[in-house]
């Protein structure tokens, strides 16, 4: 289970400490407390069915591999999801994954939105997706995104530094909030457009829907996000360009890099040095 399920199973009662039910997921336990928790009715897991889709590896060993995530699929199966997801298609290929990260998330060292294209890295075995979670988790490995915002931004470069945490009124949501954790944003201009600025993106946190979140904050959402700034027709404007990391093995310094895809509007302006050097 999830910390965000097991946190609203003790919200809505599942949880005692001493035989005092607690509701609260942040209670303090002493030593020699007895807690005792109650799982409540899980649904019937998501059977793991390999599945033949044509997929772009931008980097490849034996250890792990870089893949280029397209956009509709998601990176992992879950409950509520019926198609095939990301970890079926690798499936489909014989890829050997690695198991640390659980049954249905095997391989997937970090994910991207299911209508985020880009680069995502992947596991083989259990020690090399330990060190890449490290790098990760450190952010010594480094990210680079590229997208479209609403609206006309003169600024060249920029931090937005707002904490994100889950928005209270609707939960598949995330929002700035002062109660969240901390999350820093860093923006470089790359040219405007008849949608607005085009911008790349540094990740200097990695919070869910940090890139999202942090341009509606400022106004100037990520164009054809449909959740937090809905464009009919459009699809998200959102691409994980650049991804380097040190190989978990060797050491060796892995760069990657993947031009946005046809659907992401005036393309031929990004550029890889543009993205790269900030």
């Amino acid at each position: 289970m999830s910390r965000t399920k097991i946190a609203r199973a003790i919200e809505a009662g599942h949880a005692s400490i001493n035989g005092k039910a607690v509701t609260k997921s942040g209670s303090f336990v002493e030593p020699g407390d007895v807690v005792a928790f109650d799982l409540p009715g899980e649904p019937l897991p998501h059977q793991l069915e390999p599945v033949q889709m044509n997929l772009v590896i931008a980097y490849e060993d034996d250890d792990l591999l870089v893949v280029l995530k397209p956009r509709g699929l998601a990176t992992h199966p879950a409950p509520t999801l019926s198609e095939p997801s990301l970890v079926e298609a690798l499936l489909g290929q014989n890829i050997k994954l690695s198991q640390s990260a659980g049954t249905y998330r095997p391989g997937i060292v970090h994910r991207l939105d299911k209508e985020t294209t880009g680069l995502l890295a992947v596991a083989k075995n259990d020690l090399v997706h330990e060190k890449l979670s490290r790098q990760f988790a450190a952010k010594s490995a480094e990210r680079r995104y590229v997208a479209w915002l609403e609206g006309q931004i003169a600024s060249e470069k920029f931090i937005i530094d707002a904490p994100i945490g889950r928005d209270t009124l609707d939960r598949q949501k995330m929002t700035a909030t002062p109660k969240g954790k901390p999350a820093r944003t860093h923006v470089k201009k790359l040219g405007t457009g008849n949608l607005g600025t085009l911008v790349a993106l540094r990740l200097e946190t990695g919070r869910t829907h940090q890139i999202r979140v942090h341009c509606s904050q400022i106004g100037h959402g990520v164009r054809g996000d449909s959740k937090y700034h809905p464009d009919k027709g459009l699809p998200l404007q959102l691409h994980a360009a650049y991804l380097a990391f040190e190989h978990p093995i060797s050491g060796a310094w892995i760069e990657t890099y993947a031009d946005p895809p046809e659907d992401f509007v005036e393309s031929e302006k990004v550029q890889r040095e543009d993205v790269v050097q900030f």
